[in-house]
């Protein structure tokens, strides 16, 4: 059962579990929308919270019962197998009595009531206030109830009816348009190499014969079943190339999305700073989902932007766990941290600061310019002398030209996704020295994953330039794939993103990553990683200290 399932439809669980809707978005109209406050945070228009009730005492309160707990920031509800939390937009609460004909004008979603009778403003009301549908039927017990003054439902009911979406943008009556967003600072190896897979995807997409509609069926009523007809669209995708400095990019993105409306991004490449566009898919409301970043944005109420893994911020927390675990080795008292300056390895040298000084670490940093020459960085490591610890956030290049290791007792840590996984060119003293932060699942273990994409690389003729790059950005395309063929005709924005959260889980093949999940308000969906060394002086293999580590 998927998150989201669990939350809303486990009875233990009730409506225990929070998920922290911003207040931010296009769908919200600014302060004045209390309706918005109230369905999205569980906040009155005075600022109190918003109280559910349920016979026997169990009940929320504030985030807790805000409405999109369950039923979902599109007001499209959830569904997973026969359990199902019904939409509440104004379209599929309202609309009439389908004729026996058949109803081909609302898009199916899981959990749409097509056989009651609709609602108006009082019979809703009464359902919010009292638990009684439109027929004056108990709900199921699931569905608390809320004891809103006249003012405060007429706001409710009044958003529900304007989450209604007939045009989405980036959605055309026989199209699709998606964006991919490169910034100036990406590697162009990596640039060429995603464009490749992204292209020939969408080229098959759009190759694939139409199929017949599917018969679907809403509610259970499999004797009254009606024939639902998808539209097949083709799809349209945009290559946004950003230009000079990060400062400018949310305009030149503005600019992109008003000549160019998408209905998400997809996949993209970044080099050190992926804030600028990070925030402007959070504020443009548009979904960005799976960038292949090394630093990505790791901030509480972001709904928009899904990352496959935190990066160098999840590799920071494996090298935080094995440099303050005393039971492993004994715990480093100093530490060291070089890198670059400007490069990926400035955000993971942060992150593993903060955490390393709540365990009781010292660490330093020396930053070496971004220009310097490779042996900067062997002076670097002779002005570390006497650390417990040197941790590498470095490219292979200055890997590769690295002076004399340090003596020992010093250890030495480094990224392994900077510095090229398992082909990081260490000098050989180096390698029986080093732990290696490991953000994916070891190649042995991978093997089979991957082999499903470089098969397809391979029937196409797909040079492998970048694999863990590519691998991602075909896992990506998948995704969306696979869940924009679940939501049928129910395009929108938020119900994209919701439909992702809940399906990730149950994917098979997901490449360099052993398992992908996003619960309650969670954007990373592989959690852990390994911190590894090197099996033999000159190869690559290599081999996890430890198991999988969840920081």
């Amino acid at each position: 059962m998927s998150p989201r399932s669990a939350r809303c439809l486990g009875a233990a669980l009730l409506l225990w579990l929070a998920v922290p809707w911003p207040a931010r978005g296009a769908a919200d109209a600014g302060p004045a929308d209390f309706g918005a406050a109230i369905y999205r945070r569980g906040v009155l228009p005075a600022g109190q919270a918003l109280v559910a009730g349920r016979e026997g005492g169990t009940g929320a309160q504030g985030r807790e019962a805000a409405c999109a707990n369950c039923h979902g920031r599109s007001g499209l509800g959830a569904g997973e197998g026969r359990a199902t939390v019904p939409p509440v937009t104004g379209r599929y609460l309202m609309r009439p009595l389908p004729e026996m004909g058949g109803d081909r004008d609302i898009p199916y979603v899981p959990g749409m009531r097509s056989y009651r009778a609709p609602y108006d403003d009082a019979t809703l009301a009464r359902a919010i206030r009292e638990g009684l549908d439109s027929q004056g039927r108990p709900l199921n017990y699931l569905m608390p109830s809320y004891a809103l003054d006249d003012a405060q439902m007429a706001s409710l009911i009044g958003y529900l009816k304007r989450l209604d979406e007939r045009r989405v943008p980036g959605a055309g009556d026989t199209t699709l348009d998606f964006a991919t967003i490169v910034t100036p600072d990406a590697d162009p190896v990596k640039r060429r190499a995603m464009l490749d897979v992204l292209t020939q995807f969408f080229a098959d997409s759009n190759a694939r014969q139409m199929v017949a509609p599917a018969r679907m069926f809403s509610s259970g009523q499999a004797a009254r079943a009606k024939s639902m007809f998808r539209v097949h669209r083709r799809w349209v995708l945009h290559v946004w190339e950003l230009s000079g400095a990060p400062a400018t990019w949310r305009a030149q993105l503005q600019r992109r999305l008003a000549a160019e409306p998408v209905l998400a991004v997809v996949s993209g490449l970044g080099g050190a700073d992926w804030a600028p566009v990070h925030e402007f898919c959070e504020q443009a409301a548009v979904p960005c989902l799976f960038p292949n970043v090394e630093a990505p944005v790791d901030q509480d109420g972001d709904f928009y932007s899904l990352y496959f893994s935190g990066g160098v911020l999840l590799e920071a927390g494996l090298l935080a766990h094995a440099l303050a675990d005393a039971d492993a080795r004994p715990a480093a008292q100093r530490v060291v941290q070089i890198l670059r300056q400007g490069d990926s390895g400035a955000a993971g040298a942060a992150a593993l600061a903060g955490q390393l000084r709540r365990a009781g670490v010292v660490s330093t940093r020396q930053v070496i310019a971004r220009d310097a020459p490779a042996q900067a960085v062997a002076r670097a490591v002779r002005a570390a002398a006497g650390a417990d610890a040197i941790v590498l956030w470095l490219r292979a290049a200055d890997l590769a030209a690295l002076g004399p290791p340090p003596a020992a007792p010093t250890a030495v840590y480094l990224s392994g996704l900077m510095g090229g996984l398992e082909g990081a060119p260490l000098p050989p003293g180096w390698r029986d020295l080093a732990h290696m932060a490991y953000p994916f699942d070891l190649p042995d273990k991978r093997r089979v994953r991957v082999d499903f994409a470089l098969g397809w690389f391979a029937i196409r003729r797909i040079p492998v330039q970048a694999q863990q790059v590519q691998a991602d950005t075909f896992l990506a395309c998948g995704l969306l794939a696979e869940t924009l063929n679940h939501m049928a005709d129910a395009i929108s924005r938020d119900y994209l993103i919701e439909r992702l959260d809940d399906m990730i889980e149950r994917r098979v093949v997901t490449g360099y990553y052993p398992r992908l999940t996003l619960g309650p308000g969670q954007r990373f969906a592989s959690k852990g990683g390994y911190v590894v060394r090197f099996v033999e002086p000159g190869g690559t293999r290599v081999a996890a200290e430890r198991d999988w580590i969840v920081p």
